[in-house]
């Protein structure tokens, strides 16, 4: 990978990796080990990782990826104290890897409060910077809010990122369109939306 020009990769994570080697079940151990791995190699092979806190405890988007079993999203106050855990348990173990360039607090976060969310953000944060005052913080824009309701927010942070996931699929919208259209769509719609969350003294942004 780094032979042909990628630096950093982003590896998500469950918040079971945590309590490894033995998470509760239905999850299985290994994933801290897998982990520490890829830092390993990331380091000797010269690249950056992102951390992603893919699954948040009780699911942040109901989405199978976010490890629930049922369709539920449940995410919400009573669970920000151990996704904090989570995050918290990250930024220690990783934070003295210089292959390490972030940590993204949520994944896709959808239909949850958010207050909520930017109450967990603070706290995610916070626990971060406990550890590491140069790695960046990653926070997911909601899916089903406009992807400029974190930008007043995320300004009171250092070092933030504000991801804002976007897809040309999934909707309506892209299921007719050619390869062309779709590429025209990023080049003038995409971009548009893009240069107007971009600001000077604001959060960069991530795609």
């Amino acid at each position: 990978m780094s032979e042909n020009g990628l630096n950093t990769v982003r590896i998500p994570v469950g918040w079971w990796i945590a309590k490894d080697p033995t998470p509760p079940k239905p999850f299985v151990g290994g994933s801290l080990k897998t982990l520490d791995n890829a830092f390993t190699w990331a380091q000797k092979y010269g690249m950056k990782v992102i951390v992603d806190l893919h699954a948040a405890p009780a699911s942040q988007n109901g989405r199978v990826h976010s490890a629930t079993r049922d369709g539920y999203r449940e995410w919400g106050d009573s669970y920000i104290p151990d996704t904090v855990a989570t995050i918290d348990f990250l930024a220690e173990r990783y934070s003295e890897s210089p292959s390490l360039i972030a940590i993204q607090l949520m994944n896709e976060p959808y239909g949850v409060d958010l207050g909520s969310l930017k109450k967990y953000y603070q706290a995610g944060y916070e626990a971060v910077r406990k550890h590491t005052s140069s790695a960046y913080v990653i926070m997911s824009n909601p899916l089903d809010r406009d992807s400029k309701v974190l930008l007043q927010f995320a300004r009171a942070f250092d070092r933030v990122v504000i991801d804002v996931h976007y897809y040309n699929l999934f909707w309506d919208k892209f299921s007719n369109m050619n390869v062309k259209q779709n590429i025209d769509y990023i080049r003038y719609n995409r971009a548009s939306e893009l240069s107007s969350l971009t600001s000077s003294n604001g959060p960069l942004i991530f795609v």
